[in-house]
C-alpha cells in the first residue's frame, strides 16, 4: 500500500492551521460528563481555496454539547511547516496529526478566505454520538495524534469517513464498497482543472497506481464526495427502521464569484497533441530553413527551444527519476512517462546554449541525444500494448512523443550542410592558413 503521493507540497500544502484557539483541557465527551442527548456532530466540508492546496477543498467533524456550552472542531489536516517537514516530505513521509480547535474562529477564517462551509448534521444516536464524540477526543491526545499522510489512502478526510463508520457499524464501507464513478487520477484532473499547467505536472508525476478502478469508498478521499455519500446514507438503526444519516444541512457561507469543480476530467489531449505536433514541426522547419539559408536566427531559435524543453520537461523527468530510485514516493515508481521525458531530456538544456552560441559539436551531441529520446518515446508506445503498461499517458504522449520525434528529425537535417554549401571556416582553420 503506497503512503505517500510525489504531489504531497503541491496537492496537500497548508491545509489549515485554522484558528488560534486551541483547545489544550479534554472536552466533556473524552471524560464521559457528556449525554448523548445533549451532544450534536456535523460533519464539515469547506471548498476548494485559490492557492494549489486547497484545490481540492477540506473537512472536518464538530462535537457540541448543548448542556456543557461547548464545541471543539476536529482537524486531521494539521501539519508543521519547517525543515524537518521538508526532508520528510522529500524522502517520502510526511507526519501530519489532528487538533482541536473553536469552530466559531475557523468558520471566519475560511469566509475571509471566500471558501465554502457547509454542515450536515448527523443523524446518530445518543450512543453513537457518545462514542464518535470519544473517538475524537482519544485521538487528539499527544500519543494519537500523530498519522502518515497518505494524499489518497489515509488524509483528513478519509479519518473523518472511517470515524463516522465505525460507529455507524460499517454501513458507509458497505453502501459504498461499489465501482466509483471515475479513477483516482480523473478526479485529481478535474479538481486541478482550475490550473492546466499544474494539472499536466500533477499528471506526469503519477504512475498507474491511481488508474486502477476504485469504489466509492475510496472516492471519498475527497470532502465533497465524502459529503455526497453521507448525505445519500440510510441507516439501520438499532430499531431496525432505516434513517438518513444527515439529519439536516446548513450552508454558513457560500464563498463568491469562485468557479464550480466540474463533473469530469477536462478534456486535454487534443490541444496537447496540437501543441506536440507545433512544437515537433516547428523544430524540423528551423533546421530545414537553417539548412538551405546557413542563416544565424534559426539556429538561434532551435536552440532556445532546446533551452525551453530541458527547462519545462527535462528537469520534471529528472525529479521523477530519482523519486522512483530514492525516496518512499510509490506512486511514481515505473512510471511510464520516464520513455517520454528523464534525465537525458535535461542535456537539452545546456547542448541548445551551445547550438545557439554556434557549437559544431552540440549539432552531433543534440542528434545522438534527440535520437535516443525518440527512440524511447517510440518504444513507451508499443509497449502499451502489454497489459502490464496500463498507465493512462495518453494525454503526454500526445504532446512529448511529436516533441522528440520533432528534434530528432530537426538534428537529422542539421547534421551536415546542405549541397552547394561551403561551410564556414573554424577559427582553428583560418590560423593555420595564415600561418602557412
Amino acid at each position: 500500500m503506497p503512503r505517500l503521493t510525489p504531489l504531497m507540497l503541491c496537492l496537500l500544502g497548508l491545509l489549515l492551521v485554522a484558528s488560534p484557539g486551541y483547545a489544550q483541557d479534554t472536552p466533556p465527551w473524552g471524560t464521559g460528563e457528556s449525554k448523548g442527548e445533549d451532544l450534536t456532530i456535523s460533519l464539515v466540508t469547506f471548498g476548494p481555496g485559490d492557492d494549489v492546496p486547497s484545490w481540492f477543498g477540506h473537512g472536518a467533524l464538530v462535537v457540541e454539547d448543548a448542556r456543557l456550552r461547548t464545541s471543539r472542531l476536529y482537524n486531521y489536516g494539521m501539519f508543521s511547516f519547517d525543515e524537518r517537514m521538508l526532508m520528510r516530505y522529500a524522502m517520502g513521509r510526511l507526519e501530519f496529526w489532528v487538533d482541536d480547535t473553536r469552530p466559531g474562529p475557523t468558520f471566519r477564517f475560511y469566509r475571509a478566505l471566500n471558501r465554502d462551509v457547509r454542515l450536515q448534521v448527523l443523524n446518530l444516536s445518543p450512543a453513537q454520538k457518545v462514542e464518535l464524540g470519544r473517538l475524537l477526543a482519544v485521538n487528539v491526545l499527544p500519543e494519537n495524534r500523530e498519522y502518515l499522510y497518505h494524499h489518497y489512502n489515509d488524509n483528513c478526510v478519509t479519518r473523518l469517513r472511517d470515524a463516522i463508520d465505525k460507529v455507524v457499524g460499517g454501513q458507509l464501507h458497505q453502501a459504498e464498497s461499489v465501482p466509483g464513478r471515475m479513477t483516482l487520477r480523473d478526479h485529481t484532473r478535474r479538481y486541478t482543472d482550475v490550473g492546466p499547467p499544474m494539472s499536466v505536472l500533477l499528471d506526469f508525476l503519477m504512475n498507474d497506481e491511481i488508474d486502477k478502478p476504485v469504489t466509492r469508498l475510496q472516492e471519498a478521499f475527497l470532502p465533497d464526495e465524502l459529503e455526497r455519500q453521507v448525505a445519500e446514507l440510510q441507516v439501520v438503526g438499532e430499531d431496525g427502521q432505516e434513517r438518513p444519516l444527515v439529519e439536516k444541512t446548513v450552508t454558513l457561507f457560500k464563498a463568491q464569484g469562485r468557479p464550480v469543480t466540474p463533473e469530469q476530467p477536462p478534456r486535454y489531449a487534443p490541444v496537447m497533441l496540437l501543441m506536440g505536433l507545433v512544437l515537433g514541426g516547428s523544430a524540423a522547419g528551423l533546421a530545414g530553413w537553417e539548412r538551405r539559408k546557413g542563416a544565424r536566427l534559426p539556429r538561434v531559435l532551435l536552440g532556445l527551444q532546446n533551452v525551453l524543453v530541458g527547462l519545462v520537461f527535462g528537469i520534471p523527468g529528472l525529479a521523477l527519476f530519482i523519486m522512483w530510485l530514492g525516496t518512499d514516493h510509490t506512486v511514481t515508481y515505473r512510471n511510464e512517462n520516464l520513455f517520454l521525458a528523464n534525465p537525458l531530456t535535461v542535456l537539452a538544456l545546456p547542448l541548445g546554449i551551445q547550438l545557439m552560441r554556434g557549437s559544431p559539436r552540440a549539432r552531433a551531441r543534440m542528434w545522438h541525444l534527440w535520437r535516443a529520446l525518440a527512440a524511447l518515446g517510440v518504444l513507451g508506445l508499443v509497449l502499451k500494448v502489454l497489459p502490464m503498461f496500463d498507465q493512462d499517458n495518453w494525454r503526454l504522449i500526445a504532446l512529448l512523443l511529436p516533441i522528440s520525434v520533432g528534434m530528432a528529425g530537426a538534428m537529422w537535417l542539421m547534421r551536415a550542410p546542405a549541397a552547394g554549401r561551403v561551410p564556414a571556416p573554424s577559427v582553428t582553420s583560418e590560423l593555420k592558413v595564415s600561418g602557412s
